[in-house]
């Protein structure tokens, strides 16, 4: 009996489908009802992004004075600013910009970072040295006066708002593969590969990039939701998006003064950032836990 127990345990387990890390870290995710949460936010601005020339009900830069700062009502929802515009349709449109300038800065500092910690993980010494300083220095400033600088440098525009908010995300991308990159390549398979002649650059891209994804991803969504605030911070500083131009940030910059008179003009941008940034946020937590393997129980 106890040989027939063996057999039938053993066959079990051979039978088990293996499950790949991405399946098993999807699995984990769905778990997570805040990470869900989060997730079901990320959608619903994406999906609002992408199609606000049909929710927008009026025009997001037409301008009817005689509307000034009139209350939500059933004709405007969110009301309307100073210059009449509706308030929900620059909100619409304003979702565009922002998350066009959260992915793409993101997946410019995401490139540029990446290549430069995985070259200075791999190949180390000077190499290594020279580029750490650079992200040293980077990091020596603080985020948003940094952007502020190179903003002040190229102009103020949204391009260039998109431009500096990639360049401060850099060195945390870096950093973060630089030292997955210095764990990765101690890897048993990794000495193997360079024992049979494995070139650095197919060790680059077939071993070592693939592992050091996981963070990447986690960091990468977590930097949206940074980026959106970065750029509604140089917007609300008349650095980025410039008028008549419907940025979040500078909706708020622009109903500042009328705080009192007409809160609703500051209250829905105000909430439209605030609802973006915590979707990105929970997701990317939730991404963490279900990725990152010292999370599992």
């Amino acid at each position: 009996m106890p040989e027939l127990s063996t057999n039938v345990t053993q066959a079990t387990a051979v039978e088990e489908p293996l499950i790949s890390p991405w399946k098993e870290g999807w699995r984990n995710f769905k778990k997570n009802k805040v990470a869900l949460f989060g997730l079901g936010l990320v959608i619903f601005f994406i999906f609002i992004a992408i199609f606000a020339n049909i929710l927008a009900p009026y025009d997001a830069i037409e301008q009817k004075l005689g509307d000034k700062h009139l209350p939500p009502s059933a004709k405007h929802w969110f009301g309307t600013d100073d210059f009449g515009r509706d308030i929900l349709s620059r909100v619409i449109f304003g979702a565009r910009i922002s998350l066009k300038v959260g992915f793409f800065s993101v997946i410019g500092s995401a490139i540029v970072g990446t290549t430069l910690g995985i070259i200075a993980g791999y190949y180390g010494r000077w190499v290594d040295g020279i580029i750490s300083r650079i992200f040293d220095i980077l990091l020596a400033f603080p985020s948003i006066l940094l952007a502020i600088a190179v903003v002040a440098m190229l102009g103020p525009s949204l391009q260039n708002a998109l431009i500096a908010i990639a360049i401060i995300n850099v060195p945390t991308f870096g950093r973060l593969v630089r030292s997955r990159v210095l764990s990765v390549k101690e890897e048993e398979y990794i000495t193997a590969a360079k024992a049979i002649g494995m070139g650095d650059a197919r060790i680059l891209f077939h071993h070592i990039f693939p592992n050091s994804m996981a963070p990447i991803i986690v960091q990468g969504s977590l930097a949206i939701a940074t980026a959106i605030i970065e750029a509604a911070a140089l917007g609300f500083l008349g650095l980025g998006a410039q008028a008549p131009t419907p940025e979040w940030g500078k909706m708020l910059a622009d109903s500042k003064d009328f705080i009192i008179q007409a809160p609703w003009t500051v209250f829905f941008p105000g909430i439209a950032i605030m609802l973006t940034v915590l979707g990105f946020n929970l997701m990317g937590d939730g991404l963490r836990d279900a990725l990152d393997p010292r999370m599992k129980n």
